[in-house]
């Protein structure tokens, strides 16, 4: 049981289990005698001038529960380090991060944006009157070309990503995306495939990744045994840190498709990324539960103060 002077990290966490079981159980094993506590947090009604009782918080859910989003903003106002910070990736969309990426140096397939295909609630005709009507599809055409992938501005875990290689498909898959914003996105023809962690914007891990296997369990290990070149290692592990810091992310996943030799950033928007033992495999896994546990327990160690928004917009310390 914690004691008053321990540092408490807190792990929300949701249907996973494997990686958050693991990484409480290392935290503890290993910095349990050092001032350290890990913990599951379990919620009640939240205060606001309450104070929260960590001193970091590991954050895997609140992308699909937006109470759980609420009260990370509430504990970041409040003193505590939220990993990753509810005020960033809660401003991300995969549109703007490919361009934030372009200005950071990093290769992006080319992108355009397109109108939800069907009325919003609490809409009609006149709130899309800002929109010219039909698009200009043969100017989008000529930019993208196909094969192409549309898929939701704000996705994850691939929900509604569509491969299209022609306008019919397009257009079928299109309008069949409902109420989402959708974007359209070139397709890279690739030669060779990473996924990478990026943790605290100062670790990194290269893995090679199969996006086309059968299931997740052999994306990892139906892959090129040969080892990745150093330039290509180098050229990857600098656009991972760029992007996590340019987007303001401690933990996230990276995935480069190479074309030419040229890594292209395909996803790069992961709030609570993939770390499943069964998944990511017995290396990977270890990796990522030392790497972070070091993290989690740096920032614990760290002093900070309560915050609040300044008139631009920026946290900064409450007077």
């Amino acid at each position: 049981m914690a004691t008053p002077n321990v540092k408490k990290i807190g792990v929300l966490r949701g249907m996973e289990t494997t990686f958050p079981d693991g990484l409480i159980h290392h935290i503890n094993e290993n910095y349990g005698d050092k001032g350290i506590h890990a913990e599951f947090i379990k919620l009640d009604a939240v205060r606001m001038d309450g104070d929260p009782e960590y001193a970091v918080i590991l954050d895997r859910i609140s992308h699909d529960i937006p109470f759980y989003r609420s009260y990370l903003k509430w504990a970041a106002l409040r003193g505590t380090y939220v990993v990753n910070n509810p005020f960033w990736w809660s401003a991300d969309d995969k549109f703007i991060d490919n361009v934030i990426a372009e200005g950071a140096g990093v290769a992006v397939p080319k992108t355009v944006i397109l109108p939800h295909k069907q009325q919003l609630p609490n809409t009609d005709d006149t709130s899309y009157r800002n929109l010219k009507y039909p698009l200009d599809w043969d100017a989008v055409f000529e930019y993208i070309g196909f094969p192409a992938f549309l898929k939701p501005h704000d996705g994850g875990g691939w929900r509604g990503v569509s491969k299209v290689n022609n306008p019919d498909e397009l257009f079928k898959a299109y309008n069949d995306s409902g109420m989402d914003c959708m974007m359209l996105q070139e397709g890279i023809e690739f030669d060779d495939y990473f996924r990478c962690y990026g943790v605290g914007q100062a670790e990194v891990r290269v893995m090679r990744y199969n996006p086309g296997a059968d299931n997740a369990q052999t994306r990892y290990t139906e892959i090129d045994p040969t080892p990745i070149e150093p330039k290509m290692l180098k050229k990857v592990e600098r656009d991972v840190l760029a992007l996590c810091k340019a987007l303001g992310y401690d933990f996230n996943t990276v995935e480069f498709a190479v074309r030419d030799g040229v890594p292209y950033a395909i996803d790069f928007m992961n709030p609570a990324p993939d770390a499943n033992y069964h998944t990511v495999g017995k290396e990977s896994y270890e990796w990522v539960i030392k790497t972070v546990g070091a993290f989690l327990v740096k920032k614990a160690k760290e002093k900070r103060s309560k915050k609040q928004f300044s008139a631009n917009g920026v946290l900064e310390p409450a007077k």
